[in-house]
């Protein structure tokens, strides 16, 4: 079985949740609330994070979207207030409309179903266009003459062709990176440089980045519980409080999710917090005896670093511990209307700021000369420890393995989010490869084919 149909069988639903399989009044009433709350949270996070327009937004991000939401979508209309900042999408007639609210700093956030607008104030600081950095890429944005091998070029091609390496799939960015250098970038029309898109389950890969720059502060220990206020109530009574942060980045944490593993729509655009469902979720297995995908393993590992840091670090925690410090300067971490970070998926990003996040876990947490990593982080975050997916790639602490895919070589190792994100390390041959995209659901890409196509040309 291809990479991607293995990858694409965890990071998607096998079957509906039930409310979506009946078409009833009730489901179909929340199928339609959710859907808005889908087209605000986009028109808000691309217009605003990722400097997209409309149209395009309309025919890429917000087309080929899960099967109960996909006839939805084109039926709501949205509106964006350029000044204000913020997409509202009617869909009610006894509800108010589905609000997603920018603010700098933070991207956009989805308002609760059923939220009341505020009333009109001032105008937020709608983002101006970040100035180039002229340094020398990585540390800035200066590429100079990229020379592409003609091989290279080749397979390039085919993975923007929708055919090759995936029927269907639609590609948006790819770059090549080889000892620090990129030797290939290409975009598809409408995207660039500058494009930010969300990364979907890559953002697991860079919360536990995030997690292990504070190992490497002393102020999180992996084997330890997590920090979770809300199962901290009577001592004893809660077997939840045996969780760990490590069974959380394993996703090994036991608990029972209200949709089967990565599907948080309600968090992700009905507005419920990570302080509700995530939080929520009561243990099926016991800690560390199960491997079962999930958001909300990730969430709560960014929950319970808000509770060990506190409000005031962790508001920018993010920004000033990771992006900042090696010029990911396109990339935003949203957060739900409490303030905590979607950690598992809302994370917003250009191709080349990935690129740039490939190469720290490439030069194991190295950057410039500083360690931004603890020593030992890569090597922990990239090696399989207890329970293991069925099939397919095995999983370390928030990295699918990738030794068991043909063509790539031992110790690759890879971020892959839905709709086609992966982030591709091969440190045998001192690589990384980013590719974007907007791909339909039940599409696939095989990354893992791409990956090797790529190393065979680079030869």
């Amino acid at each position: 079985m291809r990479l991607g149909t293995i990858i694409a069988a965890v990071l998607s639903v096998a079957a509906l949740p039930a409310q979506a399989q009946i078409i009833a009044p009730a489901a179909s009433a929340y199928a339609r609330a959710i859907a808005a709350g889908y087209k605000a949270s986009f028109l808000c996070s691309a217009i605003f994070n990722g400097g997209r327009d409309e149209a395009k937004i309309e025919a890429w991000e917000l087309s080929g979207v899960y099967p109960e939401y996909n006839a939805i979508l084109p039926t709501l209309k949205g509106t964006v207030d350029r000044e204000r900042g913020h997409a509202i999408v009617p869909f009610s007639e006894t509800l108010p409309p589905r609000r997603a609210e920018y603010r700098k700093g933070r991207g956009c956030i989805i308002m609760p179903i059923g939220a009341t607008p505020p009333a009109p104030t001032a105008p937020h600081e709608t983002p101006a266009p970040i100035p180039p950095d002229l340094r020398a890429w990585p540390a800035g944005d200066t590429i100079g003459t990229v020379r592409t091998p003609g091989p290279l070029i080749a397979q390039l091609a085919k993975g923007f062709d929708g055919a090759t390496f995936g029927q269907g799939t639609r590609t948006s960015a790819i770059i090549v990176v080889r000892d620090g250098r990129i030797v290939a970038e290409r975009y598809a029309e409408g995207f660039g440089p500058d494009v930010s898109q969300r990364t979907w389950s890559v953002a697991k890969s860079i919360t536990g980045t995030l997690i292990g720059i504070a190992v490497g502060e002393g102020l999180v220990k992996v084997n330890e519980p997590a920090r979770i206020p809300a199962w901290q109530y009577q001592p004893g009574y809660d077997p939840r409080r045996r969780i760990t942060i490590d069974n959380l980045l394993r996703m090994a944490s036991g608990l029972h999710t209200m949709t089967a593993g990565n599907r948080s729509d309600a968090v992700y655009f009905g507005g419920a917090s990570v302080e509700d469902e995530p939080v929520s979720g009561l243990l099926e297995a016991m800690p560390g005896t199960r491997f079962y995908y999930s958001n909300d393993d990730i969430m709560l590992a960014m929950l319970s670093l808000r509770a060990t840091i506190g409000e005031e670090r962790y508001r920018d925690y993010p920004a000033r511990m990771l992006f900042n410090r090696i010029g990911m300067r396109h990339t935003v971490f949203e957060t739900d209307w409490r303030g905590n970070y979607v950690a598992s998926s809302a994370a917003w990003t250009t191709a080349r700021d990935l690129a740039r996040l490939g190469m720290l876990w490439l030069n194991d947490g190295m950057w410039g000369g500083e360690r931004i990593l603890p020593a030992a982080w890569m090597r922990y975050a990239t090696t399989p420890g207890g329970p293991q997916p069925s099939q397919g790639p095995n999983y370390g602490a928030t990295f699918w393995l990738l030794n068991k895919t043909a063509g790539l070589p031992p110790g690759s190792f890879a971020a892959i989010g839905n709709r086609g994100q992966y982030v591709i390390i091969i440190p045998s041959h001192r690589t990384v490869i980013v590719r974007r995209g907007e791909d339909p659901y039940g599409t696939n890409f095989d990354g893992g084919r791409f990956a090797a196509d790529i190393l065979a040309a680079l030869k």
